[in-house]
């Protein structure tokens, strides 16, 4: 073999497994979904302070190729969790963080309607063969005690019966604290998130 022709089969050779440890690397990244409303999307603060990107920095501190893409949208219900779930498979992500709901009690929509939404949309993440993270709302105390039992019961009855992990309050240590909210005392503020981040890499290291 002429020495040009040595030459040309070792850069063709080249190509070749650049392009395999290049698929490799790609494949090895592992997506994940936060699907949720404007507790995930970060209302009030930039996308960067927002609990998901406090996760995916800190994941990727500790080694995991990881892509959390926030899809959280202010205003959300449970209704907007299929067809949101299904336009953001195209990222083939392989885990779901399903953090809808907040606004459904906020809106006195029934704990009927929304067991009904979340369960649709676990399914299409279940027939997609993706790892879920469930997260759990609370209602304040002036929604009256069988509302507010009521649609905190359908957050446990689903975890518990599709076996999920699950976190059962998003807002755990915030809600309430002026210091970690906004003016408006229902978003969380920039440390308001960092406790939030801390709650969900908690469930979320589990499941990676």
């Amino acid at each position: 073999m002429g020495r040009w022709k040595m030459l040309k089969c070792w850069a063709n050779r080249s190509l070749v497994v650049s392009a395999f440890l290049f698929s490799a690397l790609a494949l090895a990244e592992t997506k994940i979904i936060a699907l949720g409303d404007s507790l995930t999307e970060g209302y009030g603060i930039s996308e960067e302070q927002a609990y998901p990107a406090l996760l995916q920095d800190r994941l990727s501190k500790e080694g995991f190729n990881i892509k959390i893409i926030n899809a959280g949208v202010s205003g959300a219900t449970s209704a907007s969790g299929p067809s949101r779930l299904k336009w953001h498979l195209k990222a083939k992500p392989s885990i779901l963080i399903l953090a809808l709901g907040a606004n459904d009690g906020l809106r006195g929509i029934s704990s009927e309607k929304m067991e009904k939404n979340l369960i649709e949309t676990l399914r299409i993440a279940q027939k997609n063969s993706m790892k879920i993270l469930f997260v759990g709302m609370q209602m304040p105390p002036n929604y009256g005690k069988k509302y507010r039992d009521d649609y905190q019961n359908v957050f446990s009855k689903i975890a518990k019966k599709e076996r999920l992990e699950f976190v059962p309050f998003l807002l755990e240590g915030v809600a309430g604290n002026p210091k970690l909210n906004l003016p408006d005392g229902i978003h969380p503020n920039e440390e308001g998130h960092k406790v939030l981040a801390e709650t969900i890499y908690k469930h979320l290291k589990k499941l990676l």
